[in-house]
């Protein structure tokens, strides 16, 4: 990272950053060409350990691409433009979190309730029960993070 001096490695802090994002940027390689794609998600982490859901129909472009690649990146962020007295004074206020993971197919019904709970609590604050839902038309992907990164410059 070059610049050091942003890098959050405090995982609570991640979490509290983490926990503001709504929206998360999958990329996947399609045939030696990059594809992302902007997606609701939810996730648990414990230690280090990083784990995000999101669902999708159960057929289309990215679900191709992850049967054929199950490497992905990701990246979440939120922020805002502080205002300068110039055009060079300005600034953009943010925090990130980037990584790499393996992504999965679901299939279990109690696993795919729990990530289904996981994101609508990350999307919404509410807690949902899905136990008399069915689910056979929703595919639900988990990208288990083998690497991520944590950036701000909000202060």
């Amino acid at each position: 990272m070059r610049r050091a001096e942003r890098e959050i490695k405090d995982i609570r802090k991640i979490e509290q950053i983490i926990n503001q994002c709504k929206v998360c940027r999958i990329g996947m390689v399609d045939n030696g060409r990059c594809y992302i794609v902007p997606v609701n998600f939810g996730y648990e982490m414990g230690g280090n350990r990083l784990v995000l859901y999101l669902h999708s129909a159960m057929k289309g472009r990215k679900i191709d691409i992850l049967q054929n690649n199950p490497q992905v990146c990701f990246e979440m962020d939120f922020g805002k433009l502080e205002a300068g007295e110039t055009a060079c004074a300005y600034t953009y206020r943010y925090a990130s979190v980037i990584g790499n993971g393996k992504a999965e197919m679901i299939h279990e019904k109690t696993q795919k309730e729990k990530a289904l709970r996981l994101l609508m609590k990350q999307q919404t604050g509410k807690d949902f029960d899905f136990q008399n839902i069915p689910l056979d038309g929703v595919a639900v992907l988990q990208i288990t993070a083998d690497t991520f990164t944590c950036k701000s410059n909000l202060e």
